[in-house]
């Protein structure tokens, strides 16, 4: 890896710090040459102190240390993203990042749609609601909703209309979060479950 820690008159390199698990990105911090060297080594990331004048360790007081995954080098060769496991916050003021965000799994787009169900359980209207309604209706309802969608799921997966296919798809998935959440799951639980899974 060739980092141009000449390209600026300190010598330092701008560190990302990025959890490898959750994607989000914990902090930012610097890097002379040393840190680098040290961080490769030890596999704990290293960054130069500016305010310092050395190389600290993050976690060398508090515990909460930066386990090295990986390192990536931008296409400037002058900035590092470095994926980490962290132990603790990261935050110096007990955050899980520096910006004071919670360090959990997001799913995009299906984070959302989670996020509207458990409004639309908690919030609307049985009449106007759809999912709403079929939580009143209960866990049964629920679980016989999700095996229909599983059925033409697969009926759809067996012709050649991927359209309908990938729409049964969509009413499955839906009503499959429907139920994790019926059942106090989130795909957070699923995730662990997986994981705890790999061999």
């Amino acid at each position: 890896m060739n980092i141009d820690f000449n390209k600026n008159s300190d010598g330092l390199v701008p560190a990302i710090i990025q959890d490898a698990t959750t994607k989000n990105v914990l902090m930012l911090g610097y890097m002379n040459a040393a840190a680098f060297k040290k961080t490769k080594e030890t596999k704990r990331v290293t960054f130069y102190s500016r305010t310092k004048k050395r190389l600290w360790t993050k976690g060398e007081e508090s515990g909460n240390t930066l386990q090295l995954v990986n390192m990536q080098l931008d296409c400037d060769s002058d900035s590092l993203l470095i994926s980490v496991h962290p132990n603790g916050p990261t935050c110096h003021k007990g955050t899980d990042t520096c910006w004071s965000e919670k360090n959990t799994s997001n799913y995009g787009f299906f984070s959302i749609l989670e996020k509207t169900i458990t409004e639309r359980v908690a919030n609307s209207d049985v009449e106007k609601s759809y999912v709403a309604s079929l939580f009143d209706k209960g866990i049964n309802k629920i679980a016989q909703k999700v095996g229909e969608e599983a059925v033409e799921t697969v009926i759809e997966a067996m012709d050649t209309n991927d359209e309908l296919f990938l729409y049964e798809a969509a009413d499955l998935l839906f009503h499959y979060l429907m139920l994790l959440q019926a059942k106090g799951f989130t795909l957070k639980d699923i995730e662990a479950e997986l994981i705890s899974r790999q061999k």
